[in-house]
């Protein structure tokens, strides 16, 4: 079996919204997003995205994988820091063009390249009408 063939393609409406079957519908890019939660605090630890393989390999393994869009390359979560993510939960949305995963971070719980447990840690504040961002 091919990547390209792993998931079937969506079927009709009312089967990709109430149907049993994970029919992913990745973009013309052959993505699909992705939001990573705490398992245990439901905080939003990242965004990224997943090609067809690491949607596979993450199901098969139980851990994270994405592409990176920016290195365009598959990239198992934690693998040179220690931040391995084991998913706990995996959600899909109603048209199943986004995922939700809730995991579980090892290491020192991290997730974001700066050294930071989340990847949103600025807050987005109004100063004169004009957008700042604020380290929270």
């Amino acid at each position: 079996m091919t990547v390209a063939n792993l998931f079937p393609s969506p079927g009709s409406k009312a089967e990709l919204e109430e149907g049993s079957v994970l029919s992913p519908r990745f973009g013309a890019d052959g993505l699909v997003t992705c939001i990573t939660t705490d398992a245990a605090t439901g905080e939003i630890l990242m965004v990224a995205h997943m090609n067809a393989e690491a949607l596979a390999k993450t199901l098969a393994t139980g851990e994270a994988w994405y592409w990176s869009r920016s290195r365009g390359e598959l990239w198992h979560k934690g693998a040179t820091s220690g931040q391995i993510q084991t998913v706990l939960e995996m959600r899909v949305d109603c048209d199943q063009d986004a995922l939700l995963l809730k995991v579980k971070v090892a290491g020192d719980g991290g997730c974001c390249h700066t050294g930071r447990r989340s990847c949103f840690y600025r807050k987005v504040e109004l100063s004169n009408g004009e957008p700042r961002l604020v380290i929270d």
